[in-house]
């Protein structure tokens, strides 16, 4: 192989050596993101169950028209 064709494949390499790092950094990232708010979701649906126990039953009533 040519000198020229070696270092073309040395600078794709680190090319994409360094785009793999960039996509593992982001999907940790986004890896995190979720956790949160996932976490989130999980408050506010125990918030809601709380306080929709709280709240009284509604009255079962007949529509005006009936």
């Amino acid at each position: 192989m040519s000198d020229e064709r070696i270092r073309h494949l040395e600078e794709t390499i680190a090319h994409q050596s360094i785009a793999i790092e960039d996509l593992s950094e982001e999907v940790r990232r986004q890896g995190l993101l979720i956790d949160e708010l996932q976490r989130s979701i999980r408050l506010l649906a125990e918030r809601f169950a709380s306080v929709e126990a709280a709240l009284p039953a509604p009255e079962i009533t007949k529509p005006p028209h009936y």
